[in-house]
């Protein structure tokens, strides 16, 4: 066909967590996961096919033409402008309602992750290695990036699903228009109040610092965020 496609190797003594497919076959849960997120979002990576070897699955998965890792061009920029976050970050957010609908957990929304094509602007969430499904109760597990894991977890050793996105959200919103990471240790993750930099706009920095909330229950929902004046700035 000419698609260009991206090949994943999951070697089978690295995989955590087994589930099985609506047919009864046994599959990492990765597979599992990228299945239930796989329709009506283009937001997501597509698993186009995968199969099994002796010692590893191999995930066959769509490769868009000259899209690149934000981390990859936050390092070359920088940092980016307000205008370019908000684009890229209204995205991030359409891709995260998503998985929630499908009742899909990432558990790992960092630049390495989302993969943007420069010429469009247009992104997309990767890797759902640390994924899970999206329950009620508080994890009692941890599974992603420690940079972006929320005090909850540090201090109680458990977190709920949607206050961990939220945070990992408001680190990564940081990340993009500061150019580093608010955090560099479990210890500032805690205690450590955040500094901008001088020309963060006053809309953006109240919509990290209310993401980065210590306290989950004082973070807002997804639908807050879709609504709030900083991200509504562009969608008017």
């Amino acid at each position: 066909h000419g698609l260009q496609v991206a090949i994943k190797r999951v070697a089978r003594d690295t995989v955590l967590h087994w589930d099985e497919l609506p047919d009864g076959t046994c599959v990492p849960r990765e597979i599992v996961l990228m299945k239930m997120v796989g329709f009506g979002c283009h937001r997501i990576i597509q698993l186009l096919d995968w199969f099994e070897l002796p010692d590893s699955f191999v995930l066959v998965l769509e490769r868009p033409e000259q899209s690149r890792d934000l981390l990859r061009v936050l390092v070359e920029q920088e940092f980016l402008s307000e205008e370019a976050a908000r684009r890229l970050f209204w995205q991030v957010l359409e891709a995260v309602w998503h998985c929630t609908a499908c009742g899909v957990l990432h558990r790992d929304i960092k630049p390495e992750n989302l993969l943007v094509n420069p010429e469009t602007g247009e992104l997309k969430l990767i890797d759902f290695g640390c994924g899970t499904f999206l329950q009620e109760r508080a994890y009692t597990e941890f599974a992603g990036t420690r940079s972006y894991c929320p005090p909850e977890w540090i201090g109680l050793r458990c977190y709920h699903g949607d206050g961990a996105t939220i945070w990992s959200l408001g680190v990564l919103l940081f990340e993009m228009v500061c150019g580093f990471l608010p955090f560099e240790s479990e210890r500032e993750i805690v205690l450590r109040q955040l500094i901008f930099p001088q020309e963060i706009s006053p809309e953006c920095q109240h919509l990290i610092q209310w993401c980065l909330s210590k306290h989950p229950m004082d973070r807002p929902v997804l639908e807050q965020i879709f609504y709030h004046p900083w991200v509504l700035g562009g969608h008017f």
